[in-house]
C-alpha cells in the first residue's frame, strides 16, 4: 500500500543529500512531491528560492498550493554550515546560519499552517545529532538545530488541537556526497572511515534512505499519536560514552 497516495509533500532541500532521500521516499509511496532549494531539481517539480531571504518561505508555499492545491506534507530540510568557534564568527554569518536553519522552518511552518490545517497534515524538521551536542568549531549550526528542535516542541503543543503534527529527526554521521567528499579529502580515507565506524555502535555510518524512511514514518497516518518528538538516527553514537 503508497502510504501518501493522494497527498502532496514539500521538502525543502529535496534536489540533494538527505532531502534527495526523502523526496525519492515519499515520491515511491504515491506522493506528488516539490523540492525548494537554490537551484532547479531535474527529477521533479521544483520551485527555485533561497532561504536567507525573508519572502521565500511563503513564496515557496504559495507556488505550491498554486499548482497542487493542497499541502499535505512539509519537510523542513534546508540548511548552512558555518565552520568556527564564537570567537572566530561574525554576525553576519551567525545570522545567515540561523536565518537558513531556524527563521526559514519557522516562516515555511508560518505560511503552510493554514493549508495543513484543511488537511490534517504533518510537519517533519530535519535536526541534527549537533542540536543536541556539539563538534568542534559548529557554534552557529549547534544553536540553530537546537532551536529547531525546540521549535518542533512548540508547534505540536501549539498546533496539535488544529489537527497538525510536528515532529523532527536528528541525524548523525550520514553517508552524503558532501560526507562521502570530506573523507575522501583525507589523507587516509580507509583509515578515516575505519576510525568512523568505530565511533558507532552500529560499526558504520547511516545511509540518507535510512533517514528517509523515518521521516516517511513520521508523516504516516500510522504515526498519528507521535507529536514533539526528535529521534536521533545516528547509529547509536550519542549513547556511547567514550573511553576513560
Amino acid at each position: 500500500m503508497k502510504r501518501f497516495e493522494g497527498k502532496v509533500a514539500l521538502v525543502t532541500g529535496g534536489r540533494t543529500g538527505i532531502g534527495q532521500a526523502i523526496s525519492r521516499r515519499f515520491e515511491a509511496e504515491g506522493a506528488r512531491v516539490y523540492s525548494a532549494q537554490r537551484s532547479a531539481d531535474e527529477e521533479r517539480e521544483s520551485i527555485e528560492a533561497d532561504f536567507a531571504e525573508a519572502d521565500a518561505p511563503a513564496r515557496v508555499v504559495e507556488a505550491v498550493l498554486d499548482r497542487a492545491g493542497q499541502l499535505d506534507v512539509l519537510i523542513n530540510g534546508s540548511g548552512v554550515m558555518q565552520e568556527a568557534t564564537v570567537e572566530e564568527m561574525s554576525l553576519d554569518d551567525w545570522t545567515r546560519t540561523l536565518t537558513v536553519n531556524l527563521t526559514a522552518p519557522f516562516l515555511m511552518i508560518k505560511a503552510a499552517l493554514p493549508a495543513l490545517k484543511e488537511r490534517t497534515g504533518t510537519i517533519v524538521n530535519i535536526g541534527s545529532v549537533e542540536g543536541l551536542g556539539s563538534n568542534p568549531g559548529h557554534a552557529a549550526y549547534c544553536a540553530s538545530k537546537a532551536g529547531l528542535h525546540a521549535l518542533t516542541r512548540a508547534v505540536a503543543v501549539d498546533h496539535g488541537s488544529d489537527g497538525v503534527r510536528c515532529n523532527a529527526v536528528a541525524p548523525g554521521w550520514i553517508e552524503t556526497d558532501l560526507n562521502l567528499d570530506y573523507v575522501a579529502g583525507m589523507p587516509d580515507p580507509e583509515a578515516f572511515r575505519r576510525d568512523l565506524g568505530k565511533i558507532h555502535p552500529v560499526g558504520r555510518t547511516g545511509k540518507p534512505e535510512e533517514v528517509a524512511a523515518l521521516v516517511a514514518f513520521l508523516a504516516a497516518e500510522e504515526s498519528g499519536f507521535v507529536t514533539g518528538q526528535v529521534f536521533t538516527v545516528d547509529g547509536g553514537r550519542m549513547s556511547k560514552l567514550s573511553l576513560p
